[in-house]
């Protein structure tokens, strides 16, 4: 643990460091414009920590400076003490936690073209999305690229879905169509209607699956780079999965062809 962090005691609502806290926060695109990523609750502190990750501020309420030693958590540099009423009014979480870090976002990365990846096409839902991060990592899969009109990858919704699975990718966004040309490894595409059936089909590994718009699906430009497109037999009839959850037995079928 820092033997000597800086401690500054918030009181005030207009304090200029707690409203960078609340945008980042609160704003879902708040950590592109800033640089930095709000990571609020111990759960994904120690994930952080536990992937290498180095704090720049830890920020916590009079009960988490008490409790870090039962959290497990290192401080770091700097350490913000808020009110409790700027605890309340900054989180966004039902229960508010008491411990929080700020890291830096990571910048300037590079697209491996060799890299077991999932291209995310213009996907809405924070919450589908962090669930996907979550099984990407869990199957093996070591790079996310999202194409521009993804939602935010670091924004805090989508952080909380993941449950810490940021830590373990690398997380590229705001990509072109063109920019995924890039990928030396197979494209595979779902699809509801079209293509071979995952459970017949021997899979390519590395590879790269690409996710489609929740309402749209898979634009055109991108069905026609694929390699391959494939569905999911849905013997009970139902029109299209969640595409959280055709990721994830999508991603688990790749998995079982790892060397």
């Amino acid at each position: 643990m820092n033997a000597s962090p800086t401690l500054i005691d918030i009181q005030s609502k207009t304090n200029p460091r707690f409203l960078e806290l609340k945008k980042l926060a609160q704003d879902n695109i708040a950590s592109r414009k800033l640089g930095k990523i709000w990571l609020e609750g111990d759960h994904l502190c120690r994930a952080a920590i536990t992937r290498g990750l180095q704090p720049s501020t830890m920020v916590v309420n009079a009960l988490g400076l008490s409790k870090l030693r039962e959290f497990g958590l290192p401080t770091a540099p700097t350490t913000l003490l808020l009110a409790d009423k700027l605890w309340q009014e900054l989180s966004s979480l039902p229960s508010p936690a008491s411990v929080a870090y700020l890291i830096d976002l990571p910048h300037n990365l590079e697209i491996n073209p060799l890299a077991a990846t999932v291209v995310l096409d213009r996907l809405q839902d924070p919450g589908n999305v962090g669930s996907i991060l979550r099984s990407a990592s869990a199957f093996g899969f070591q790079q996310i690229i999202s194409i521009k009109g993804s939602c935010a990858l670091w924004s805090p919704k989508v952080l909380r879905s993941s449950m810490g699975a940021h830590f373990a990718l690398t997380l590229i966004e705001g990509k072109s169509v063109e920019d995924i040309s890039m990928l030396k490894v197979p494209l595979l595409a779902t699809s509801s209607h079209e293509g071979s059936f995952v459970g017949n089909t021997h899979l390519p590994w590395p590879c790269a699956w690409v996710l489609g718009h929740e309402g749209q699906g898979v634009q055109a430009d991108l069905e026609q780079m694929a390699t391959q497109k494939l569905r999911i037999n849905q013997p009970g009839g139902e029109e299209s999965l969640n595409v959280a959850a055709a990721a994830a037995i999508c991603l688990f079928a790749s998995s079982l062809h790892q060397n």
